[in-house]
Parts: C-alpha cells; sequence; structure tokens
C-alpha cells in the first residue's frame, strides 16, 4: 500500500523521502565520493569514465554530465549531496542554487535578501505563482532546452 504524500502538491519542491533516497542511493553515493581530492581528479580527467565506474541509471550520468541540478533531484539526489558536484566545478552553493532558478547569482542573491519567493500563488499547484513549475527550469525540461 502506497503512503499518502500530500506534499507532492507543493510546487517546486521535491521531497526528499525514502522513496527519492532510494532512487538517487547510487547518484548520491557517487557525489560523496567526490569528498576526496583523487576522485575529483579522476571525475575532472574523465566525467563519463569515472561516472561508468557507479552503478548509476543513464539518465542521472546524463543530469550530472549537464550539470542539470534539477533533473538530479528529480531522479534522486540530495541537494547537499549534489553541492560536491558544485563545489568540484569550483562554485559555490549560492551559484548553484542560482542555477537551478534560472537565475544569475545576484539575482538570487537579491531575491533571497528581499525575503525569497512570496508564498501567495504557491501553496499548491496551479494557483499561478511564480514557483510553479511552468514558470520555473524544471517546469520547461526539454520544452525550451536552447534558449
Amino acid at each position: 500500500m502506497p503512503l499518502d504524500k500530500p506534499y507532492l502538491d507543493i510546487p517546486g519542491t521535491t521531497i526528499f523521502d525514502a522513496e527519492q533516497s532510494h532512487k538517487g542511493y547510487w547518484l548520491n553515493q557517487f557525489c560523496v565520493s567526490l569528498m576526496k581530492a583523487d576522485n575529483r581528479a579522476r571525475f575532472k580527467a574523465g566525467e563519463r569514465a569515472y561516472l561508468d565506474e557507479w552503478p548509476m541509471s543513464e539518465e542521472q550520468k546524463q543530469a550530472v554530465l549537464a550539470r542539470d541540478l534539477n533533473r538530479c533531484i528529480a531522479l534522486g539526489g540530495n541537494i547537499y549531496f549534489l553541492a560536491r558536484i558544485g563545489a568540484t566545478d569550483g562554485k559555490t552553493f549560492q551559484q548553484m542554487a542560482g542555477s537551478m532558478t534560472g537565475m544569475s547569482e545576484e539575482e538570487y542573491r537579491a531575491m533571497m535578501l528581499a525575503g525569497g519567493r512570496s508564498v501567495e500563488g504557491n501553496r499548491r499547484l496551479g494557483e499561478g505563482g511564480d514557483a510553479q513549475p511552468q514558470n520555473q527550469p524544471q517546469g520547461r525540461a526539454g520544452r525550451d532546452k536552447d534558449t
């Protein structure tokens, strides 16, 4: 019997629950491996070859190679583990978060300093607020990838 998950109706939010944890186990283990300098060097020297050492899905590997962190999260990645990919690339967490929202680092910083996104229109799917999937990069995934 599946669990009731009322939180699936929160726009722009993926809850890292047991199902997500199971789905992303090897993706997150790969990310943990990047804590070691030798592994970071091996990854940077041959990203695909290093990823192929992990029993991740092809979709997860492609998301890592594209640095599509929203897709990584949808595929079970935990943002705290995924941050190690950004660190390996020399990115700050703020830069990573900005890229996940489709904003520049400066735009993201300004939004957060102003209090973040409004909850108005963003409590449930379909309300029309700025965090609704159709207004987010993750909601447009694949639809306008080149724009």
